[in-house]
C-alpha cells in the first residue's frame, strides 16, 4: 500500500517513530536500529514502509532501506515469526550480517537474538536458505573482470540472490567484481559471504 514516506520526522519514542507529511503524521513501528539511524526532531527523512494487517488491527513498519523490508517479509514467512521477532533480528544483526549467518548455518549466533531459541534459529536458517536456493537465475555478464576459477552460474546464482534481496545492479556490481578478485574456488557460498562483506563497509 505505502512504498515509502517521506517528510519531517515528528517524534521518535522507541519502539515509534512519528512522521508528519502534508499535515498527517504516520506512527511507525521500527526497531532500535532503525530509530537510531534516524537524525534529529524537524529533520526530513525517508523511511520504507510495510502494511501489516490482522483482524484486529492495523500496524505500519518503517525499515531505513528496502534491503531491510525484503529480509523482514522473508522473515515473516517463517511460521512462528511475527513482527516483533523479525524486528529484533534485524535489530540485533543488520541485513548483511544476518543473511551471511543464514548461507554459513551460524544458527547458534542468531539464537542470540531475544525471543529466538536455538530450534527456532535453526528453523530460520533451513527456511530461509531454501528459499535463497531456490531462486531463478539470472543472467550476468561482469565485463570488469575474469576469473576462470568462478562459474558463470555460481556468479548468476549469487547475482539471483542479490537481487530478491532488493539490491540493484548499480549497487551491487562493483562489489561484485571486487569479490571476484579475491576469489581462488567456485564457491557460491563464499562469493556471495564477499560480495555482503563488501557491501556492508559502504
Amino acid at each position: 500500500m505505502f512504498d515509502y514516506i517521506k517528510g519531517v520526522l515528528a517524534d521518535k519514542s522507541y519502539p515509534y517513530c512519528t512522521v508528519e507529511c502534508n499535515g498527517i503524521g504516520y506512527r511507525l513501528l521500527v526497531n532500535l536500529r532503525t530509530l537510531n539511524s534516524l537524525d534529529d526532531i524537524n529533520s526530513e527523512v525517508k523511511i520504507y514502509t510495510k502494511l501489516i494487517h490482522k483482524e484486529d488491527s492495523m500496524t505500519l513498519c518503517g525499515f531505513k532501506n528496502k534491503q531491510e523490508r525484503v529480509i523482514f517479509e522473508i522473515l515473516t514467512g517463517v511460521s512462528g515469526i511475527g513482527t516483533k521477532v523479525a524486528l529484533s533480528l534485524l535489530a540485533e544483526f543488520d541485513v548483511n550480517e544476518l543473511i551471511n549467518l543464514i548461507i554459513s548455518q551460524d544458527y547458534k549466533t542468531i539464537s542470540r537474538t531475544k525471543g529466538i531459541g536455538q530450534k527456532m534459529a535453526q528453523k530460520i536458517v533451513l527456511e530461509i536458505k531454501d528459499k535463497l536456493d531456490k531462486l531463478d537465475i539470472t543472467p550476468f555478464v561482469c565485463q570488469k573482470v575474469e576469473n576462470n576459477k568462478v562459474s558463470s552460474d555460481t556468479i548468476s546464482q549469487a547475482v539471483a540472490i542479490l537481487e530478491s534481496l532488493g539490491y540493484s545492479k548499480d549497487e551491487y556490481q562493483s562489489a561484485l567484481e571486487t569479490a571476484l578478485t579475491q576469489m581462488d574456488k567456485d564457491d557460491e557460498q563464499e562469493l556471495l559471504k564477499e560480495v555482503l562483506k563488501i557491501l556492508s563497509i559502504f
